[in-house]
């Protein structure tokens, strides 16, 4: 009874820091001369972390398994590692953005997990045979990080393709290196005015250059979780089931990830691909991992079904 309280106590708690998070987040974005509203920011996200990762690991104690046998808990590690994630980026000093377009998601996931999943369905229950292994936290765990990384990097080229709309980009390697904007049919201009335009320019420059090299590489540093965790689930499948790939939804969808993500950087490695063309790829990867990760389990197909959705 106290652990079900407490536990409603700091969900209620973790909505309300991300929903001034996502405030203050978007305020910094229209105000970045009030430096304050950014610091108020990371000090929700801090708390959140803080609040999610009691929630979890009160779980495990009074249930003495690590919560992640069912979609509810899911959710929650998922934005446990969505807010560790932004933390560590924040705390490297990388990027600002980040904040802006990773607090809706973490809020949404939030707001998904407590109002829209029956209550029953949070409720902890015994785990099935096949999960009561070791491979539990590893497998899991990594897939869940490696979603975590993955979701932000591809947020990052979404935003890239926003801002660099009706605009030409060509990249090299991770590094914009021409940037062609429209051309404005102004009769004439004054040299203020050029002085103007020409720094708007290389602020634009600078500003998507950012992002494009902070998705390469949070995506770069996704992949090889993502990578790590399709092998360690099917070394636990075959411990489980007796084969390492039986092609059920979930595995042939994980694949297909892996698959786009893979191609995304062979792109940007080898330079075949230059401009909007890897954020389209990467675009499509944020909408792929959803389906992997959330959207297979509405099926209730595949070896994979437990513990999700009935």
């Amino acid at each position: 009874m106290y652990w079900n309280i407490s536990e409603n106590f700091f969900i209620n708690i973790s909505f309300s820091l991300l929903l001034i998070s996502l405030i203050t987040n978007w305020s910094n974005l229209a105000f970045p001369e009030i430096k304050y509203l950014n610091k108020i920011g990371i000090i929700c996200t801090i708390s959140t972390n803080f609040c999610l990762f009691f929630i979890l690991l009160s779980r495990w104690i009074s249930h003495e398994y690590f919560p992640l046998s069912n979609l509810y808990e899911s959710l929650l590690f998922l934005t446990w590692s969505l807010t560790l994630t932004n933390i560590i980026l924040e705390y490297k000093n990388i990027s600002k953005i980040i904040s802006s377009i990773n607090t809706p998601i973490c809020l949404f996931i939030i707001a998904f997990a407590s109002f829209a999943l029956p209550t029953d369905m949070q409720k902890a229950s015994p785990l099935v045979p096949a999960l009561r292994s070791n491979w539990l936290m590893m497998h899991v765990t990594i897939m869940m990080i490696s979603y975590a990384t993955l979701i932000i990097g591809s947020l990052l080229s979404i935003l890239f393709l926003i801002l660099a709309k009706n605009n030409q980009i060509e990249l090299q390697g991770s590094s914009i290196q021409q940037l062609s904007m429209n051309k404005l049919k102004v009769s004439s201009f004054s040299k203020n005015q050029k002085i103007t335009h020409k720094e708007h320019y290389n602020s634009r420059l600078s500003l998507l250059e950012s992002i494009d090299n902070l998705s390469y590489r949070i995506i770069g540093l996704g992949f090889p979780l993502l990578t790590i965790g399709i092998i360690s689930g099917a070394v636990w499948a075959n411990e489980a089931w007796g084969s390492y790939w039986s092609w059920d939804p979930k595995e042939t969808w994980a694949l297909i990830t892996w698959l786009i993500f893979a191609s995304y950087l062979h792109s940007r490695f080898t330079k075949s691909w230059k401009g909007k063309k890897p954020a389209i790829l990467g675009s499509v990867g944020f909408f792929v991992v959803w389906i992997c990760y959330l959207g297979v389990n509405f099926l209730g197909k595949g070896l994979h079904s437990y513990g999700w959705l009935p």
